[in-house]
């Protein structure tokens, strides 16, 4: 069980490194806010992560 979880932890871990590589420290923010609103929840934070993350998503498109 802690070694899954330790993996776990690295995979997310090196999606945030790649996320904040290609888009910045704004990607950082979306990737949070997203991730904050579905632990909390809470439907508007989430939906302003997604919205900033397919904003920065279509424009590096």
């Amino acid at each position: 069980m802690p070694l899954i979880a330790i993996a776990l932890a690295a995979l997310a871990i090196g999606f945030e490194q790649l996320v904040q590589w290609k888009y910045g420290p704004m990607g950082i923010i979306a990737f949070v806010a997203l991730t904050v609103g579905i632990k909390a929840r809470n439907t508007t934070i989430s939906g302003i992560g997604a919205v900033i993350l397919v904003m920065l998503l279509a424009q590096s498109g």
